[in-house]
């Protein structure tokens, strides 16, 4: 079977990029979803979930003879008497509650002020470690987990102190949990990954003011706001109504040059006046008269209409007022917040794919990781490694995995293409190259017939178009 790898751009699709062609992205989102670190992407605290056995073993490394608590969280900092927390834990027949702090029994009568936020804390058993107490813990972890939706408290009597254990990756104090880690959830191009804002893309169309007044040189009079609807300066048009409306109320001259007019003024040409009226004269076939009411300003009128209209034609005369502008909520990392507030090393999955790839083969060598950690991530490191000293080895250690696959030259993409073709290892396989050396550095050919000559010792057979002396 031949296989031709030719100078022509990999897509001119904006969800594809260097990662996702060379499939290393779907070994990071492997790794990210098998290794990875969660934190709350609003307090930025990690958040860890843990089984009850897992709870067990960290309270049984307290010394010997510890006295100890343990606690069910069921009010965290809530506002209210919190009545029917108490009536419930009295029901389920517990004696003790911890409120604030302080012990109470649930005998006696209870009454928390309204409007101040309170902790409670069903006290579900009192032990003392030793070594026949593992049964009993367990069963008391279990029952203080089923009462508060997953939490754990262990309180440390002598010397005090709390130890919180969580059953589900959610974060207590800010009341967000987060499933549990899939690779579809480091996707851009899945809706479990991808921001909803941009859907994945990193970046939205935008009104540029730019290009509403494209020469500032010119004045409103001489047709210096060219954007769709605004460009009317006749004395009847709707656009000269609102122009004379503005020039009277903020004192200026339609015939001054835009560029000209003071900073404040092209404000609110763009932007609109808020809630401040205009007085407009309206004078028609049918009638005339005075209206009171505020501009919306040229930006957010065309943003509207393009989000209102029907109109494909409507539409692409908009689109010649708009530009590409990086998301204002995932500033062009295309996921979520939770899916970007995961980490391994301390990077999440967008700012290692930002990196060079010499940069991502330092970070990966340098990278520290638990023995069982290292366990499960051995052979998905080996792999993204490999494929990384691939792109290397055919001269594209300046790219990054982040870059749009739309933006590389011929000779990149067919190199990336190459870089590829020897990642998946074939065999007994026709490769034909057209001019593979075309954009690269002289310094980098001999890194190039060095993966050549390795397609070739794989058992392949390599044809090659070229001008290159060397490669010949």
């Amino acid at each position: 079977p031949a296989i031709s790898i030719d100078q022509k751009t990999t897509s001119h699709n904006p969800r594809s990029t260097v990662g996702t062609v060379t499939e290393i992205y779907d070994y990071l989102r492997l790794m990210y979803a098998r290794i990875g670190v969660p934190h709350c992407p609003i307090c930025g605290r990690e958040i860890t979930q843990q089984t009850v056995d897992e709870m067990v073993d960290e309270v049984l490394k307290l010394p010997e003879r510890t006295r100890f608590q343990v606690l069910a969280p069921v009010v965290r900092a809530r506002k209210g008497t919190q009545a029917k927390e108490l009536d419930a834990a009295r029901r389920a027949g517990f004696a003790r509650v911890r409120i604030d702090g302080n012990m109470y029994d649930l005998s006696e009568e209870i009454s928390l002020e309204k409007n101040i936020k309170h902790s409670i804390e069903v006290v579900v058993d009192r032990l003392i470690l030793k070594p026949d107490v593992v049964h009993r813990l367990s069963d008391s972890a279990e029952t203080a987990a089923a009462l508060s939706g997953g939490l754990v408290l262990i309180n440390v009597l002598n010397p005090e102190q709390d130890i919180l254990f969580s059953q589900n990756y959610a974060c207590d104090d800010c009341g967000i949990s987060i499933e549990e880690l899939t690779p579809r959830m480091f996707s851009f191009n899945s809706p479990y990954g991808a921001c909803p804002t941009c859907g994945g893309l990193g970046t939205r169309l935008r009104i540029d003011p730019a290009l509403i007044i494209p020469d500032p040189s010119k004045s409103i009079l001489d047709g210096g706001i060219t954007a769709s609807g605004w460009n009317g300066v006749k004395d009847e048009s709707i656009s000269r109504m609102y122009y004379d409306a503005l020039a009277e109320k903020y004192h200026f001259d339609l015939a001054t040059p835009i560029g000209d007019l003071p900073e404040h003024v092209r404000e609110i040409l763009l932007y609109g006046t808020g809630d401040e009226e205009l007085t407009l004269h309206y004078d028609t076939n049918r009638g005339s008269g005075v209206l009171r009411r505020p501009f919306e300003g040229i930006v957010c009128n065309l943003e509207r209409r393009y989000q209102e209209t029907q109109s494909d034609a409507m539409r692409a005369s908009l689109e010649d007022c708009m530009a590409e502008t990086a998301c204002p909520d995932c500033h062009g990392a295309r996921l979520r917040p939770e899916v970007l507030a995961v980490t391994v090393g301390g990077l999440n999955i967008s700012e290692f794919t930002a990196l060079p790839i010499t940069e991502e083969l330092a970070f990966l060598d340098r990278l520290t990781l638990s023995e069982k950690d290292a366990q499960i991530a051995d052979s998905i490191l080996r792999e993204v490694r490999s494929r990384l000293h691939f792109l290397q080895s055919v001269g594209l250690q300046y790219l990054t995995l982040a870059r749009s696959a739309a933006t590389l030259s011929g000779g990149e993409s067919q190199r990336i293409r190459l870089a590829t073709q020897i990642g998946s290892s074939l065999m007994g396989v026709l490769y034909i190259l057209d001019e593979p050396s075309i954009g690269l550095h002289q310094r980098d050919n001999e890194k190039l017939l060095a993966t050549l000559r390795e397609l070739r010792d794989l058992g392949n057979t390599l044809i090659v178009v070229e001008h290159d002396e060397d490669t010949m």
